[in-house]
């Protein structure tokens, strides 16, 4: 797979986290088949490429199709808070990427974690609650914070905001994967074409999902 191609799939885990954390929180509701791919690239430490993170191409279809608005400028008002936390969750990655010690609890405490997502995979709501425990008690420390708005109903419910902080998690991942290889802002205005290009193409190619 072209480099491009990767930047692409692990840019759009990005705008999937942000998607999902966007209707979380304003309708309690979710996509379940990829919040479970996102939620489980947390647990893909040795994958071969940006696809097998998310389970392949299809588990980051609503983040391609997501970006792919993005990249063509057709989101609406409505979808500014979508964009909002992409951006946030790589100004983020960069902040938990310069503290060496946070990045090693956090992956140890998702070591940890696997086991219960390897062995409780039907219960979601119990492997979000792990990991919103290791959000909260990593990077929710860190100066820098991403405010979440929406319904405060659904914002005050103890398994959607867990689900929220896991997505959060599972963008950081997908920010620093983008970054890995080789994903930076200043390329997103260089490459914004070639990289809508790549976007549509992998997402005609997966059909309706």
């Amino acid at each position: 797979m072209r480099e491009l191609e990767q930047q692409t799939l692990a840019l759009a885990g990005v705008a999937q986290a942000a998607r999902m954390v966007d209707q979380l929180s304003r309708t309690g509701s979710y996509p379940a088949q990829f919040l479970q791919a996102s939620i489980h690239s947390l647990f893909r430490f040795e994958a071969e490429d940006a696809a097998a993170v998310f389970g392949g191409v299809a588990g980051v279809k609503l983040g391609l199709d997501t970006l792919s608005s993005l990249l063509a400028n057709q989101q609406g008002p409505e979808q500014r808070d979508v964009n909002r936390y992409l951006f946030a969750l790589l100004h983020l990655e960069r902040r938990f990427a310069a503290d060496p010690e946070m990045m090693r609890v956090v992956h140890s405490r998702l070591q940890h974690a696997s086991f219960k997502a390897e062995h409780f995979s039907d219960n979601v709501g119990e492997v979000c609650h792990s990991i919103a425990g290791i959000y909260g008690d990593t990077l929710s420390q860190l100066r820098f914070r991403i405010k979440v708005t929406g319904s405060a109903q659904h914002l005050q419910d103890r398994q959607t905001a867990d689900k929220v902080r896991a997505v959060l998690l599972a963008g950081i991942r997908s920010a620093f994967l983008w970054r890995q290889l080789g994903g930076r802002r200043w390329k997103l205005v260089l490459q914004r074409r070639r990289q809508l290009a790549v976007c549509q193409t992998l997402s005609r190619g997966l059909g309706v999902v």
